[in-house]
């Protein structure tokens, strides 16, 4: 098995697990990881696509640009274009976003602070490069938009503001994270999933939280 084969099965294996946990319903998320550094070649999920039913084969391949090596394989994600800026500026081997429940509830609630700290939780040691719960973990939010362009840059200018960022959100459209490769940016997902929901249950049980 080739790299891309590999990339992809994972891919799909991630996409069943996710949607299993109520992360990517229907057609929402999108994962990606990359196949190789220079030039730049990325294994990403095909667009309008039913992640609890993803199969290997609807993962595509993209160039820097965000358009597909093979055209005639399909339609990348529509935010191709933000996985291309995450993993030029994080240096990241995989990128995933889910569209949780609480990752929209909270983007949209606490989008007038531009993101919102995380802090306390022993779940924060599992995030890459945190050692202690007493960390402070700093979620930003970026306003939605249909223009991936535009969103792209926007993503560049906050993930160079936010250089110890782990993750952001994107106002009521879902969670973006990402890692070294699948295995570390599967863990953040998970931990910054389990922050999410912590954080949100408490704010409904303490408003002024």
């Amino acid at each position: 098995m080739d790299q891309l084969e590999n990339q992809s099965a994972q891919l799909a294996e991630l996409a069943h697990a996710f949607h299993g946990r109520g992360w990517v319903l229907g057609t929402s998320g999108n994962f990606s990881a990359v196949v190789e550094r220079e030039p730049l070649r990325i294994a990403i999920t095909a667009s309008s696509l039913d992640k609890g039913r993803l199969l290997p084969e609807h993962i595509l391949e993209v160039g820097s640009d965000g358009r597909a090596l093979k055209p005639n394989q399909g339609r990348p994600s529509a935010e191709t274009l933000l996985h291309v800026a995450i993993v030029r500026n994080r240096g990241a081997g995989a990128v995933l976003h889910t569209h949780s429940v609480w990752s929209t509830i909270l983007s949209d609630y606490h989008i007038g602070h531009g993101g919102f700290f995380i802090e306390g939780y022993e779940m924060l040691k599992g995030l890459e490069g945190v050692t202690t719960h007493e960390h402070r973990e700093w979620l930003p939010i970026l306003e939605n938009s249909q223009d991936m362009e535009a969103l792209a840059v926007e993503t560049r200018r906050m993930l160079e503001e936010n250089p110890k960022a782990h993750g952001f959100l994107i106002r009521r459209h879902g969670m973006y994270t990402w890692g070294k490769d699948l295995v570390e940016a599967a863990r953040h997902v998970e931990i910054l999933e389990f922050l999410l929901e912590s954080v949100g249950r408490r704010q409904m049980m303490e408003p002024q939280y």
